[in-house]
C-alpha cells in the first residue's frame, strides 16, 4: 500500500510548469460520469476515474501530482470557449508565431467504468510547435505508471493503480522517470498552417479489448450529435446562450444513475484558510431538487425525469431516514479524511463529507416540490407518487426535530426547513389523487406554518432564522418563491425588504451574518442566494429589480461561463468548488422565469391559483 505524501516539487514537472490557477481560469469538461478540469496551459489537473467520486488520476489542482497537458512552446496569451451547448473546449493559444487550438472533451455520453479523452490540437494560423505531457498518478499522486508498452503500431498502453490505460496518438513519445513520482510520456508535435493531430486517452476499470481502438473521427461525430441531441434551445429564456450553457453542465453532471454530482471538485477553499474546504463530489437531494425544478421552470424533461428517479429511488431505500446526499450510484457518502496533500493554495485537501451524519429536514419539502413540478408537467408515475406519500409521512414524522438545515450548521429549529416543508405540502397537495389526501396534506401545512409562525416571527414582522435566533438569512427568501405563501403576505415582503437592506451590497448577496465584519469579508457573495433575490423580486412583481439582481450574477462566472459556488466581490474571484451544480441550474430558472409575465404562484407551475393561499 503506497503512503500519500508531498510531491518533491524539484523532480516533477507539473509542479514547476503548471502551479494552480485562479478558479476564474479553468474550464471543464464532464461525461456525465466523471469531469475534468482544464487550465489555460492546457493543463488537466482534476480527474477522477473511473467516476466522478473516485481517487484522482491527475490531482495538481490540490497539491497532488499527475497531469495531462498540451502547450505550445514559447510565449502565448491563453483564451478559448466552449462550442454552444456542449461541453466540447476549444483552448485557443496566440503564439509569436500564429494561432494554436486543442478541442478537447470527454467523449459523451460516458461510460461508468470507463473514460475517454478527445484532444485535437491544431495549427490555425501559421505553423504550431506543442509540448504534450502525459502523467497520469492514480490514488491522488500516489500510485504510479507501470507496464507500459507500445505496439507496432504506435499505441500506447499500461496500468496505473487499478485502471487500465490506453494512449493513442502517442506513439512517437518518449517515457522517462521523474524523479520519486514515476513515469511520465513526453512527446513534442510540430505542425504546419492547417495540420491536426489527434490524442485520445482511455482509462477504465477493465481490461480495454484489443479489437476496439476508437477511431478519433468517430468518437468526435458521436459526441458532437449526443451534445447536440442533449441540450435543447431554451429560446424560451432570458440570456438563452448562458441557460444553454447552465443546461450543459448540469447535463454534464448528471449520471446514467440519475444522479448529479453537486461539483466536480474536492477541497477549493471557500475563503482562504478558514477552513471552509469540502468534497462535492456526490449527489446532495437538494442540489438535484433545484435542477430538477428549474427543468421544470423551462418546460426541459429529460433531467427533470432524472431528478424525479434518483430523489424517489433513494425515499423508496431510506424513507424518513434519507441522507442529505448520496454517491451518483446511490451508496452511502464515505466519511470524511484528509490525504495529506498540500491542498489548492489557502485550503487544505479533504475527500469524504460529514453530511453523511446529518438530519436535513428541508430535504423532503425539496422532495416534494420537485415530485409536485414533474406532476405538474403529467411526468409523476405511480412510483413517483409513493416516494412523495413517504417524503410527507417524513415530515410528519420528523417536522419537530432539530436539523442541520441548508447551510449544513448545529442542529435547530432552522425556520427555513420548517416553511420548505409546509411549501412542498401545499404544493403535492394541489396534486393529490383524492381529496382525503389533498386535506391531510394541507392540513399538515397548516400546522407546521402556524407553528413557525408562532414561533419564528421577528418583531419586526419578517421571519428569523430559528426561535432562538433573530438574524436574517437568505434562505427564508425561497418558502414564498416555492408558493408556500402569496407575494402581498406582509411575512414574505417583510422578509425580503430586512434581507436586501442588511445582508446585500451592489446587488451581491450574502446568506447570513457570522459575525461583525463587513459582509463581503465573512465570506464570498453566495451565487445561489443572488439568483434566488432575483426569483424574489419577480414573485413581487418588480421585473426590472429582478433582471438588475440576474445580470449581476450571471456575470459573476469565470473566463469560460463556469460558476463555483461564491464570488469574492471585492478581488473578482470564484471561490469554492467548481462548478457548483445549484448555481447553474437556479441561474436556468431565473433564465427561464423572467421570460415569463410575473405569476400568481412559484415559477415552473401553472398560472392558475392555489387550491388554497395565505394561511398563517
Amino acid at each position: 500500500m503506497n503512503t500519500p505524501k508531498t510531491p518533491n516539487t524539484r523532480e516533477s514537472v507539473e509542479h514547476d510548469a503548471y502551479p494552480p490557477q485562479a478558479l476564474h481560469d479553468y474550464a471543464f469538461l464532464a461525461d456525465g460520469e466523471r469531469g475534468a478540469l482544464v487550465g489555460p496551459r492546457g493543463e488537466i489537473c482534476w480527474l477522477c476515474a473511473p467516476r466522478w467520486h473516485s481517487d484522482a488520476v491527475f490531482s495538481t489542482l490540490i497539491g497532488g501530482a499527475g497531469l495531462y497537458a498540451v502547450t505550445p512552446r514559447g510565449r502565448f496569451v491563453p483564451g478559448g470557449h466552449y462550442e454552444e451547448g456542449s461541453l466540447i473546449w476549444r483552448s485557443r493559444w496566440i503564439t509569436e508565431d500564429g494561432i494554436v487550438e486543442c478541442r478537447e472533451a470527454l467523449a459523451f455520453p460516458g461510460e461508468p467504468g470507463r473514460l475517454v479523452l478527445l484532444r485535437r490540437v491544431r495549427a490555425t494560423e501559421g505553423p504550431a510547435r506543442v509540448r504534450v505531457v502525459l502523467h497520469p498518478l492514480a490514488g491522488y499522486g500516489t500510485q504510479p505508471l507501470r507496464e507500459a508498452r507500445r505496439d507496432d503500431g504506435g499505441v500506447w498502453t499500461a496500468r496505473v493503480g487499478d485502471l487500465y490505460l490506453r494512449w493513442t496518438g502517442g506513439g512517437d513519445a518518449s517515457l522517462s522517470e521523474v524523479g520519486s513520482t514515476g513515469r511520465q510520456f513526453t512527446l513534442d508535435l510540430a505542425l504546419g498552417e492547417g495540420q491536426q493531430h489527434d490524442l485520445v486517452l482511455e482509462l477504465g476499470a477493465l481490461r480495454l479489448p484489443d479489437d476496439a481502438l476508437p477511431r478519433p473521427s468517430d468518437l468526435w461525430a458521436r459526441t458532437e450529435h449526443a451534445w447536440s441531441d442533449a441540450v435543447p434551445a431554451l429560446d424560451n429564456t432570458v440570456a438563452a446562450r448562458d441557460a444553454r450553457q447552465a443546461y450543459a453542465v448540469l447535463r454534464g453532471m448528471t449520471s446514467a444513475d440519475g444522479g448529479m454530482v453537486a461539483a466536480a471538485t474536492t477541497s477549493l477553499p471557500e475563503r482562504s484558510e478558514e477552513g471552509r474546504n469540502y468534497d462535492y463530489r456526490y449527489a446532495w437531494i437538494r442540489d438535484q431538487c433545484y435542477a430538477g425544478e428549474a427543468m421544470a421552470a423551462a418546460g426541459q424533461h429529460p433531467l427533470l425525469d432524472e431528478a424525479v428517479r434518483f430523489v424517489g429511488a433513494r425515499l423508496h431505500e431510506d424513507g424518513p431516514k434519507l441522507r442529505p446526499a448520496y454517491m451518483v450510484d446511490g451508496g452511502p457518502v464515505p466519511d470524511q479524511r484528509t490525504l495529506e496533500l498540500p491542498g489548492y493554495p489557502g485550503g487544505f485537501d479533504r475527500i469524504g463529507n460529514h453530511v453523511n451524519r446529518q438530519f436535513q429536514l428541508d430535504v423532503f419539502g425539496e422532495a416534494l416540490l420537485l415530485f409536485a413540478a414533474a406532476a405538474r408537467h403529467d411526468r409523476l408515475d405511480r412510483e413517483g407518487l409513493r416516494a412523495a406519500e413517504i417524503a410527507v409521512a417524513a415530515i410528519a414524522a420528523r417536522w419537530s426535530e432539530p436539523d442541520a438545515g441548508i447551510w449544513e450548521l448545529d442542529d435547530r429549529a432552522w425556520t427555513h426547513s420548517r416553511l420548505i416543508c409546509a411549501a412542498g405540502l401545499r404544493r403535492i397537495a394541489d396534486v393529490a389523487p383524492d381529496a382525503a389526501r389533498e386535506s391531510e396534506w394541507n392540513g399538515l401545512a397548516d400546522i407546521i406554518l402556524a407553528h413557525t409562525t408562532a414561533h419564528a416571527t421577528h418583531p419586526g414582522g419578517h421571519w428569523q432564522r430559528a426561535p432562538d435566533d433573530t438574524g436574517l438569512d437568505a434562505a427564508l427568501l425561497l418558502p414564498p418563491v416555492r408558493g408556500l405563501l402569496p407575494a402581498d403576505d406582509p411575512r414574505t415582503r417583510a422578509t425580503l425588504r430586512a434581507y436586501t437592506e442588511n445582508l446585500t451590497r451592489d446587488h451581491y448577496a450574502y446568506r447570513f451574518r457570522h459575525d461583525e465584519r463587513p459582509l463581503e469579508e465573512a465570506e464570498g457573495a453566495f451565487l445561489l442566494c443572488g439568483f434566488v433575490t432575483a426569483l424574489a423580486e419577480h414573485h413581487q412583481g418588480r421585473e426590472v429589480e429582478a433582471c438588475r439582481w440576474f445580470e449581476r450574477n450571471r456575470h459573476a462566472c469565470g473566463a469560460a461561463g463556469l460558476y463555483a459556488e461564491e464570488y469574492d466581490s471585492g478581488q473578482r474571484q470564484l471561490r469554492g468548488n467548481l462548478p457548483q451544480a445549484f448555481v447553474h441550474a437556479l441561474l436556468l430558472e431565473t433564465a427561464a422565469t423572467l421570460a415569463h409575465d410575473p405569476p400568481v404562484r412559484s415559477p415552473g407551475f401553472p398560472s392558475r391559483p392555489p387550491r388554497r393561499t395565505g394561511r398563517a
